[in-house]
């Protein structure tokens, strides 16, 4: 503590970083409890599907697929740097890249037997799976990943969500028209999701310390009340076309339009009671331009599918097609039942490698992304810090877990049912 107090530097830098944190606290979510919360903001809309944010021609461009190309493209960089002037002593990329590969040339070896390029045809898979999966985990958590997007307006969200509920009406009554059906899921989902709270955005920004408290329930958006609903819809079961009801007509110039239309309060007669007044200000949800690749669960699909898939090609190269295929098509009468149904066992194994492959990948990175948006929410500034060092970490672990895990099963599709026979006597 002496020592502390005989620096003015180390001093000067503990009262701020102590400062920093007080009004971290004071701003973000916990703060806001206490009538504070300056810098907080609304959670980001969360999504397990990747959203599309634009079209390009008829293919829809998807938030995560630009973030799998921008991190193509830093590897077409990298190996571009490291091999475009190549000396006898490397040095900058070249030392780098050529590290990677020393490391995995031994690793792929050991594991595959011990000898020297034994495990030479594993290589060029498992080093590329692990720098892919690498690169697409850290670009994932760039500055303005996830919190820079476009407005996904109130009538874009209605026709996502009345499209399943036009489905239920047409398998409940088959004899209403399209016109029926449409106005009556409207209905339904007014009645179902008027609670449901959006963000109202001053022009195309949110403003700082306009906390999760300050969303904008839809019933102030699309106004209605309970009795006028349930007058439209006995009117559409009665057969009438309420097409241009005056109550129907302002609840679809109401979604058109998607503003706040009345001031509200948040936690009315409770202990939080604020009194909000966005009218004018267009009202919907964001939706992120970027999103990280691997919190796409086709990204990690794909990157399975590919490994198990050349996987079974190492097996059928090694083995050939009696050889390999013996292992899960054995006959019952020579082999018995027994080792039948264990055949039947490998096979299903290798589709659960799959599916395992999967969401281990795309559970943590998708967690990890949850994780840095509640530690933003509850404290801003300095509580995301210390999870990005700690995302960085796992993006690394979890691509060397993918990589060695497809190292494992090659080198397992192509041993012989007499190599593991012998291993086991062995053991």
């Amino acid at each position: 503590m002496g020592k502390l107090l005989s620096s003015p530097k180390i001093l000067v830098i503990a009262i701020a970083a102590v400062a920093l944190l007080l009004v971290s606290v004071a701003g973000g979510a916990l703060g806001a409890s206490f009538g504070l919360g300056f810098l907080g903001g609304p959670i980001p809309f969360i999504s397990i599907p990747a959203e599309r944010v634009a079209f390009i021609g008829s293919y829809p461009l998807l938030n995560s697929t630009i973030m799998f190309w921008f991190g193509g493209l830093i590897l077409i960089f990298i190996a571009w740097r490291a091999g475009r002037n190549v000396t006898d002593v490397p040095s900058g990329w070249q030392n780098f890249m050529e590290m990677i590969y020393d490391f995995f040339n031994n690793t792929v070896d050991g594991v595959a037997g011990g000898t020297p390029k034994a495990g030479r045809r594993f290589l060029a898979l498992v080093s590329t799976i692990f720098m892919v999966v690498v690169i697409i985990n850290w670009v994932g958590i760039l500055p303005g990943v996830g919190s820079v997007g476009r407005i996904e307006t109130i009538e874009e969200w209605v026709h996502h969500h009345i499209e399943d509920l036009e489905a239920a009406e047409h398998e409940k009554h088959p004899e209403y028209n399209d016109t029926q059906v449409h106005q009556l899921a409207l209905i339904h989902l007014l009645e179902e999701h008027g609670d449901d709270t959006f963000v109202a955005f001053d022009g195309m920004f949110v403003p700082l310390g306009q906390g999760e408290q300050a969303r904008v329930p839809l019933k102030h958006i699309v106004t209605f009340t309970d009795d006028e609903l349930h007058h439209l819809a006995d009117e559409v079961k009665h057969g009438e076309d309420i097409s241009h009801d005056p109550v129907f007509e302002r609840i679809e110039h109401d979604i058109h339009e998607g503003v706040v239309k009345e001031a509200f309060t948040y936690d009315a007669g409770g202990s939080s009671e604020t009194d909000y007044n966005f009218t004018g200000q267009t009202a919907g949800l964001l939706v992120p331009y970027l999103r990280g690749a691997s919190t796409d669960i086709n990204t990690t699909l794909a990157i399975a599918i590919v490994a198990m898939f050349t996987v079974q090609i190492w097996g059928f190269r090694a083995l050939g097609v009696s050889g390999y295929g013996g292992k899960f098509l054995v006959n019952p009468i020579s082999q018995g039942p027994i080792a039948t149904f264990v055949g039947v066992l490998e096979g299903f194994g290798e589709l659960t490698r799959t599916i395992s492959f999967t969401f281990r990948l795309f559970g943590n990175m998708f967690a990890g992304e949850i994780l840095l948006i509640a530690m933003a929410f509850l404290l801003p500034l300095v509580g995301i810090i210390p999870f990005m060092g700690l995302e960085l970490f796992v993006g690394v672990i979890q691509a060397y877990i993918f990589a060695m895990l497809t190292l494992v099963f090659g080198v397992m599709a192509v041993a012989s049912h007499g190599d593991h026979d012998s291993h086991a006597e062995d053991h």
